[in-house]
């Protein structure tokens, strides 16, 4: 697969507020994924006014840093996606609450054709404090239980912040993506292929 000067086929986006103790953990693990296999590829720390230096950080690893001014998690991704540049978009808290180790099978999803790839967290593994009691057991299987019978998407963790997508026509359409967004619901659509990776 062959992308122009200014094409990348992957970028990774992690939306950042004062994550200085996980950030590089994170980042190492998407370059690891990345040089594994031989990725063409881009991590994004989409920086919302930190202060706690994870700015710094960020360019020490390597990462590109995009300042987002507009406060708000949502607004974060967005600033992300718009700057990225590569066909696919994996998003991720920097949390270190998602292991980003677990990259690669979500851009195998989206080579085959796929324009969202899912999470699951439900049917994988939880880390510690990445979803809270009411949230696993009633919130999120009552919210998935809606999005897979309204739009058909095979997926049992409606809400994993750890997903990506196919850009352009046949994807998630526009530079203001709706994944971006903390609800996606807003990004299905009747024709839109998903898939579920266990994380």
């Amino acid at each position: 697969m062959t992308f122009g000067d200014d094409m990348l086929e992957v970028s990774v986006i992690m939306p950042c507020l004062n994550e200085a103790e996980t950030l590089e953990t994170c980042i190492r693990k998407a370059q690891d994924v990345i040089q594994k296999h031989r990725l063409s590829a881009e991590i994004i720390v989409a920086d919302n006014s930190s202060t706690d230096g994870s700015q710094e950080i960020a360019d020490s690893c390597g990462a590109r840093v995009v300042s987002v001014a507009d406060k708000g998690y949502g607004n974060a991704l967005r600033g992300g996606i718009e700057a990225a540049r590569g066909r696919y978009v994996i998003m991720g808290d920097a949390d270190d609450s998602y292991d980003f180790s677990d990259l690669y099978p979500f851009v195998e999803k989206l080579r085959e054709g796929y324009d969202l790839v899912m999470g699951t967290r439900l049917n994988g593994s939880i880390m510690p404090g990445a979803m809270p009691w009411l949230n696993r057991w009633l919130g999120n299987p009552v919210l998935t239980g809606i999005g897979r019978l309204f739009f058909a998407c095979p997926v049992s963790d409606f809400h994993c912040g750890l997903r990506a997508f196919s850009k352009g026509p046949s994807g998630v359409r526009g530079s203001t993506a709706r994944p971006a967004d903390e609800d996606p619901s807003r990004t299905l659509r009747p024709g839109l292929r998903c898939a579920p990776i266990r994380t």
